[in-house]
C-alpha cells in the first residue's frame, strides 16, 4: 500500500490570510465588493479546509509506475469532488494485482473507490459524491436534476464502440448521438452542464469523457469529430481544471486498463 497525504493545491494560500491586507484609510473602490468578494469567499473556504482531519482514501494504484494513481475514472470521481470542495484527503493506493488483506476487510467486495466518513467506510461513487455534497454544502456541487443524467449514456456507448468488431454494428452511431446530445445541451447551456459554475453532473461525466478519448484513439484511432465542436471545447474546459489534472490517470494506465475488454 502506498499513502500519500493529500491537501488541495489552492488551499495553500490559506496561509496567506494573515498577511493579506488592504490600506487603512476607509474610502474603498465602487467595484471593491465585485472585485474582491469572490476572492474573500474562497480564501474562508480554504482556511476551513486547512483545519479540516485528512479523509481517507482508498484508490486503484497504476500498473505502470509505482505510488501513482490508477485508472478508475469511478475514483477520479470522487477525488475530483473532493479537491473541487477543497478538502484534504489522505490517499491509500490499492494493488488490484495483490489486493491487500487490510483492504479486503475494510471492503471484502474489494472494489474502489472507499472513503471513511464519521468513521464509517463507504463505498460506491454515487453514494461517496452525495456524502460529501451534505456533509460538506460548500462550495455547492449539486446538478439539477432535470441536467444530471447529461451524458449518463457516454460510458456504455463508449464501450460498445471499443469492444466492436463490426464497423457496421451501429456500436459508433450510438457513441456518436450520446455526444450530439451533449453538444446541444453545452451549446445551449455551457460552459459546464449547469452554465457557469462545474457540478456533479461534470466531475462524474469527465473522467469518462477522458477514459474515451485515450481508449479510442490508441485502439481504434478514433477522435471526437469537428461537427462537435461544443463537446470539444468542454472537455478541454474540464481536462485542463487543475483538480482534474491533479487527479486523471496516467494515459499508459487507461490504455492497460482498458486492454482486456479490447482482446477479451
Amino acid at each position: 500500500m502506498s499513502t500519500t497525504k493529500i491537501t488541495p493545491t489552492a488551499s495553500v494560500l490559506s496561509s496567506t490570510i494573515k498577511t493579506l491586507g488592504f490600506p487603512s484609510y476607509t474610502i474603498l473602490p465602487n467595484n471593491f465588493k465585485q472585485r474582491y468578494g469572490c476572492f474573500q469567499r474562497r480564501l474562508c473556504i480554504m482556511a476551513k479546509s486547512s483545519a479540516l482531519n485528512p479523509l481517507e482514501v482508498c484508490a486503484k494504484a497504476s500498473v505502470t509506475i509505482p505510488n501513482k494513481l490508477g485508472d478508475c475514472p469511478f475514483c477520479q470521481r470522487v477525488l475530483l469532488t473532493m479537491e473541487e470542495k477543497h478538502l484534504p484527503y489522505d490517499l491509500k493506493l490499492v494493488d488490484f494485482g495483490n489486493k491487500p488483506e487490510w483492504f479486503l476487510k475494510i471492503n471484502p467486495e474489494g472494489k474502489v473507490p472507499v472513503v471513511k466518513l464519521d468513521e464509517k467506510w463507504v463505498a460506491d461513487s454515487d453514494v461517496i459524491t452525495q456524502s460529501l455534497e451534505e456533509k460538506y454544502p460548500d462550495p455547492p456541487l449539486i446538478t439539477p436534476a432535470e441536467k444530471a443524467s447529461i451524458g449518463s449514456k457516454i460510458l456504455s456507448t463508449f464501450i460498445g464502440f471499443l469492444k466492436s468488431k463490426d464497423s457496421t454494428d451501429g456500436t459508433e452511431q450510438a457513441l456518436l448521438n450520446e455526444l450530439s446530445s451533449i453538444n446541444d445541451h453545452i451549446k445551449e447551456n455551457g460552459p459546464f452542464i449547469n452554465g457557469k459554475e462545474i457540478s456533479a453532473a461534470d466531475l462524474s461525466l469527465g473522467p469518462k469523457l477522458y477514459h474515451m478519448e485515450i481508449a479510442l484513439g490508441h485502439y481504434k484511432n478514433w477522435s471526437v469529430p469537428d461537427s462537435l465542436p461544443y463537446v470539444k471545447s468542454y472537455m478541454l474546459s474540464v481536462f485542463s481544471r487543475d483538480s482534474f489534472v491533479k487527479t486523471r490517470a496516467l494515459k499508459e494506465d487507461v490504455v492497460a486498463g482498458w486492454r482486456p475488454k479490447v482482446m477479451g
